[in-house]
């Protein structure tokens, strides 16, 4: 049975690296789960002749099937209009509200490409960078070296989706994030294992379900009793209950995306970026 053909071209045009129109344009398209999509990203399309190689492009994706959606993030006047000339359905992620921004604050904005990746943009990024190597270091519990200055630990039992929201948190918000992993060792216990007791304010459980966990594990170790789903359950159920008795808040991790749940970790631990 072949593959299901995409719905609909979505195109990303940027002048600059293309991530806010990727993540804006993403996100409105989350809504419409029933229609696949084909994404091709173009960034840094910053010249006349690199925005009509992009019409070019647009047009012939428009050819062979129904008409392109193109989310743009181009600030300047002759190379939007230059974009808006392929047929295609176009939706300026950025004209809207500049226009309410320059009559909120009674100026004009500027087109010159690339302000978004000034010095306080290169200040986030070695912040974001400093925020992965910390996060690589205190990963599955491999270091407690500078352990108070961390901004949140996660805590879990094995593959319940440490790693991808420690990542991310550091990716996306620069927080340093340090994760441990929960085992046999752990228990029986009251509280915290020792090295987390003192930073028990700044600690966050995930968990899932035994059937998820069993799932994820298999395709580690098939057929152990690492992943049966008799071990899976016991294990769950312990650090649940660990959770609990030291007040730790905790999301299940089976039925929400990693986005989701950074979000929740700073909402319940107060956290900014």
């Amino acid at each position: 049975m072949s593959a299901r053909q995409p719905d609909r071209t979505a195109f990303f045009v940027s002048d600059s690296t293309g991530i806010t129109a990727e993540t804006l344009g993403n996100a409105l398209l989350a809504n419409f789960p029933g229609v696949t999509f084909s994404r091709r990203t173009l960034p840094f399309i910053d010249s006349v002749p690199a925005a009509q190689a992009v019409v070019r492009e647009i047009e012939s994706a428009g050819a062979s099937g129904t008409e392109p959606i193109v989310f743009s993030t181009v600030k300047g006047h002759e190379l939007g209009a230059t974009i808006r000339a392929a047929r295609a359905t176009h939706i300026d992620l950025l004209s809207g509200h500049l226009t309410e921004l320059e009559g909120a604050l009674g100026t004009t904005a500027s087109e010159q490409l690339g302000q978004f990746h000034t010095v306080g943009d290169t200040e986030r990024y070695f912040a974001r960078m400093r925020a992965v190597e910390y996060a690589i270091e205190h990963d599955d519990g491999q270091s407690f070296r500078a352990l108070d200055q961390a901004d949140v630990v996660i805590v879990a039992p094995s593959r319940c989706g440490k790693t991808p929201t420690t990542m991310y948190l550091a990716l996306q918000y620069g927080l340093l994030v340090a994760n441990y992993p929960l085992t046999d060792d752990d228990y029986p216990t009251e509280g915290l294992p020792r090295e987390l007791e003192r930073y028990r304010a700044r600690c966050f459980g995930l968990t899932t379900t035994p059937l998820r966990l069993s799932q994820v594990r298999h395709e580690r170790r098939a057929n152990s009793t690492y992943a049966s789903l008799a071990q899976c359950t016991l294990e769950l159920r312990r650090a649940e209950d660990l959770y609990r008795r030291a007040h730790i808040p905790f999301v299940n991790s089976s039925t929400k995306s990693v986005e989701e749940m950074s979000a929740v970790i700073m909402q319940s631990l107060r956290l900014r970026p």
